[in-house]
């Protein structure tokens, strides 16, 4: 069977999406791994499917390089509204998508017919608190921050010092996160610009992710290292974060890519 499929990138974080209104796919775990694959698939951080629902005008399902179900993606999100709206899914510039946290609501910001740029409604970050992560860990202290899936910020004075390939792994896994965690590094270069690398459960490292940036957003928040709205830069780009105190909703803007449209066969 001939499936069609969109590559699209945000902020370097790239999936693979589906539409599986027209292309329901009854083994998304399994395809998941083979199409992510660099060499002998497509290559890609997983796979995004684009579904119906009745609660939102859509439904998102992710799943990670690994086949692993994520509960939520802020890059495959504004991805999908991109797509939508440009493949005539919709007209509307206000859409509601129905994820594993939650509903979501996004604004697509349109140009001359293009969405270049996409505002997420994160919902309000929950269950915000330190962490001693204990003395035989690489670093001892972080900030747990939940978006609806799990995160570890951790601030550093100098990025260059951080080896994400041996460290991700290890507090991946940690205890004190028996669903395993998203890790994410943060640098403050100054008040409202941070930079920041990410180790994501189920896909390792990434170009960007759009939670962990929220994360990393709220934890220097809580921590009093920045204000309440902050540039959260990647290896893929820059994400733009506005917070204002724990009862508020966070709001992510960034950009979503089309890189290229494809078809491929499965048996």
């Amino acid at each position: 069977m001939k499936i069609e499929f969109t590559k699209m990138q945000g902020a370097g974080n790239d999936y693979i999406y589906v539409n599986a209104l027209k292309y329901p796919l009854p083994n998304p775990e399994e395809l998941a791994v083979i199409w992510s694959r660099p060499h002998t698939g497509i290559g890609s951080d997983g796979l995004v499917l684009i579904g119906a629902s009745d609660k939102a005008d859509f439904s998102m399902r992710i799943f990670n390089a690994d086949g692993s179900e994520a509960r939520m993606c802020g890059n495959a999100s504004r991805c999908i509204g991109k797509y939508v709206y440009e493949y005539g899914l919709t007209d509307k510039t206000e859409i509601t998508l129905d994820t594993l946290s939650g509903i979501k609501p996004l604004h697509l910001h349109v140009e001359n017919g293009e969405v270049n740029a996409v505002t997420v409604d994160m919902g309000i970050p929950a269950d915000i608190h330190p962490v001693d992560l204990g003395e035989n860990y690489p670093y001892r202290e972080g900030i747990a921050v939940s978006m609806g899936n799990p995160h570890l910020v951790i601030f550093v004075d100098d990025m260059a010092q951080v080896d994400l390939p041996r460290v991700g792994p290890i507090l991946e896994h940690h205890p004190l996160f028996p669903d395993r965690v998203n890790v994410e590094f943060a640098q403050v270069i100054k008040p409202g610009h941070i930079r920041m690398r990410v180790w994501e459960r189920g896909s390792g490292i990434t170009m960007a992710c759009g939670t962990g940036a929220c994360a990393t957003a709220v934890a220097s928040v809580y921590t009093h290292r920045c204000p309440k709205e902050s540039d959260i830069m990647m290896d893929g780009g820059t994400l733009h974060i506005q917070w204002a105190n724990e009862r508020s909703h966070l709001f992510m803007t960034g950009p979503a890519v089309k890189v290229f449209d494809g078809v491929i066969l499965i048996n």
